[in-house]
């Protein structure tokens, strides 16, 4: 049945009659008193309302409220079914309080990791008697907590760059967010003032029972030029003693279970996921009953999901059959366990549900990401073989070494995400006699520390227990979408590095770390029973008006230091570094007044009537790219779309293809275009180009 659209499922259990409706999310918000204007600060007084009333654009959610009510005259008895977390507590709470005339109070809740049947039905047999009040509190404290920070901080920067500069841009930052921001900017400032430091290696190669092995030298590194070329030169062509070797085996343990940071951590480095990606994807998969609730911090599987039951589902499978069969082999198979734990939800875990619909390739590889993790924590550890033979030439000590993988246990289970590089010696003993037919001294210079990319900030968040783990990717996006950051390797921005000086100055215990987890742990205390929602707002409440107060006090001030910084990133995200191919003046992204089209066009439109322009993707956040295209040296542009892969594409090869597409009367094959352009000038005999049109 359905209501204005919206589905509602009806289910019959003996006499009982069943209605489900979804909640789609949070149907609910925080929201200001309605007389108090969009642009004042501070903001102390605070509403929940319908999300539609307070944020345009949501007549859907409009309509599931209205269905969701109609359906509760009907109803006797509430449950809330939403997932068992403090989210999933608090959008339950919300639609029974006010959407189903304080049914909140008589509810009762269901807590499941999985949606498959029958933990579907063994969750609706145990019902708890009444909704998980602790998860609720926590949730409506961490929501209005982080509204007045949000709300008071933000104005607080957007207002006074708007008095300073009399346009308008959006700035924000938050408990959380602004610590998050430090971190990448204090990163930034180690890296500019990093001064790299000369130091000279010895590079050799030895020839040892006819094969050719690199060597290593006692010293990693030395401080002088001499000492290196000495030592290179006295080495060189010389015959060197095997005096010593040194055998060894090493355990690697098996990993630990997916918690959701692990998940996004591995998702990043071996499928290249940005973490909001990967838990959109891991929560997907866990709609299709795929996998277990995937918002978890636990690294526990315990017994009673069924190891076997899982591993023979697995077992169906034809890609997992083999490992599979083997661990059912097992009398008593049992998971190597990391050492969190969450009480709601165990780590993450396949299902062993057969699919209902065919997955696309970003799925398809989480999925199978997570179902060989699974595995690989019921397999044996792997053995290691390690060998160092020690070599004398001329008083100086080298070093040959090999390794290789003796019992694969575990590896096989988790290929190919688990890469072991093997280095196979030639049989050596005590006595061989090994030749250094290349010895040199390299200059090298030390390095400076990474820049964070957004697994990395991920784990930094979560080692300062700042945020959770259903928000911490959401707050790095944000940095990005605000031009706080950028590109992958996170280089902090102009503007990004004044909105934290900005706060150090004026307001520097938002980025104080303790700050912010003292903050988390009092919510958590909620979850647990040991503290009062009330005094954990009110306190926060009273924390942040001297802060408030400080930045209203300097208002001028700030406004004048971000204004700069707020017009230089206009230009960078709108002009371009490449010059005009036609004029050679300047090339800008331009937005037609009168059809709101983007294209990027010729500053030298009027000075020296050049009418050169580009068409651009009309969907999707825009952003300009330091690289260039490789076959026409044209700035390369990204275009994000929400649930798609960006989009990285040259509007020159563009624009040159469709010409070179126009002129040929027959089309050319998919991804294939004609050679009636400047690309086919550039390109080798023999060699096709392919390119990838963004339909908008």
């Amino acid at each position: 049945m359905s209501y204005k659209g919206v589905p509602i499922y009806e289910a019959r259990r003996s006499s009982e009659r069943i209605l489900v409706c979804s909640a789609l999310g949070h149907l609910y918000k925080i929201d200001q008193i309605e007389h108090a204007k969009r642009s004042e600060f501070p903001v102390w007084k605070y509403t929940w309302k319908p999300i539609y009333q307070a944020e345009r654009g949501r007549e859907r959610q409009e309509r599931w409220l209205s269905a969701i009510a109609e359906a509760a005259k009907e109803a006797g008895v509430f449950v809330n079914a939403c997932d068992y977390d403090v989210e999933g507590s608090l959008i339950g709470y919300m639609v029974l309080k006010y959407c189903c005339n304080g049914a909140d109070v008589s509810a009762r809740r269901m807590k499941f990791s999985t949606l498959t049947h029958e933990e579907l039905r063994h969750a609706y047999e145990n019902m708890l008697p009444h909704l998980d009040f602790s998860l609720v509190n926590a949730g409506l404290c961490r929501h209005e907590v982080d509204w007045l920070y949000g709300i008071n901080l933000s104005r607080a920067l957007t207002e006074s760059a708007r008095k300073s500069s009399g346009t308008y841009a959006t700035l924000s930052t938050g408990r959380v967010q602004g610590p998050t921001l430090r971190f990448v900017v204090e990163r930034e400032e180690d890296v500019a003032t990093f001064v790299p430091v000369p130091h000279w290696e010895i590079r050799a190669v030895a020839e040892i029972e006819g094969e050719t092995v690199p060597a290593q030298f006692e010293l990693k590194r030395l401080d002088t030029k001499a000492d290196a070329e000495r030592i290179a030169k006295l080495v060189n062509a010389k015959e060197g003693l095997v005096d010593e070797i040194e055998s060894s085996t090493s355990e690697l343990a098996p990993p630990h279970p997916f918690d959701l940071s692990s998940l996004q951590a591995e998702a990043y480095r071996c499928l290249g996921m940005p973490p909001r990606h990967s838990l959109s994807i891991a929560e997907r998969l866990y709609l299709d009953a795929l996998i277990s609730y995937p918002r978890t911090a636990s690294q526990k599987l315990p017994a009673s999901i069924g190891y076997r039951k899982v591993l023979e589902s697995l077992a169906e499978n034809p890609t997992y059959r083999q490992y599979a069969m083997a661990l059912l082999k097992l009398p008593s198979p049992r998971p190597s366990e990391g050492k969190r734990e969450d009480p709601a939800h165990p780590a993450v875990y396949p299902t062993g549900v057969p699919k209902k619909r065919t997955l696309d390739s970003k799925e398809t590889r989480l999925y199978d990401l997570i179902v060989r993790r699974f595995l690989a924590t019921f397999a044996s550890p792997s053995t290691r073989e390690n060998l160092k033979v020690r070599v004398n030439v001329n008083g100086f000590n080298f070093y040959l070494r090999g390794s290789h993988i003796s019992t694969t246990g575990w590896v096989d289970y988790y290929k190919p995400y688990a890469r072991f590089e093997d280095v196979t010696l030639p049989p050596i003993e005590t006595g061989d006699r090994a030749k250094f037919v290349s010895v040199s001294s390299v200059e090298k210079l030390s390095q400076s520390p990474p820049r964070y990319n957004p697994s990395s900030l991920l784990r930094e968040m979560e080692r300062n227990e700042i945020g959770t783990k259903a928000t911490r990717a959401e707050i790095i996006e944000t940095l990005a979408r605000r031009g706080y950051v950028k590109g992958d390797r996170m280089l902090a921005t102009p503007l990004g590095i004044q909105v934290i000086e900005v706060l150090r100055e004026y307001c520097p215990r938002v980025l104080d770390v303790a700050f912010t987890r003292e903050l988390e742990e009092m919510m958590a205390d909620i979850e647990l029973g040991k503290e009062e929602k009330e005094h954990v707002v009110n306190e926060a409440i009273d924390r942040l008006k001297p802060i408030i107060e400080a930045l209203k006090a300097h208002q001028t001030s700030i406004g004048e230091q971000l204004t700069s910084m707020i017009k230089r990133t206009r230009s960078d995200r709108t002009a371009l570094s490449v010059p005009c191919p036609r004029c050679g003046r300047k090339l800008n992204v331009v937005k037609n007044r009168k059809t709101g089209k983007r294209f990027i066009g010729c500053l030298g439109k009027w000075e020296a009537s050049c009418g050169f322009a580009l068409p651009l993707p009309q969907l999707g956040t825009l952003s300009l790219l330091d690289e260039r295209c490789p076959t026409c040296g044209f700035q390369l542009v990204k275009v994000q779309s929400k649930g798609r892969r960006p989009l990285v594409t040259c509007q020159m090869c563009y624009v040159e293809e469709a010409k070179g597409s126009l002129r040929s009367r027959d089309p050319p094959p998919p991804g294939v275009f004609p050679a009636k352009s400047h690309i086919e000038q550039r390109k080798q005999p023999g060699e096709h180009f392919k390119f990838q049109v963004n339909k908008c």
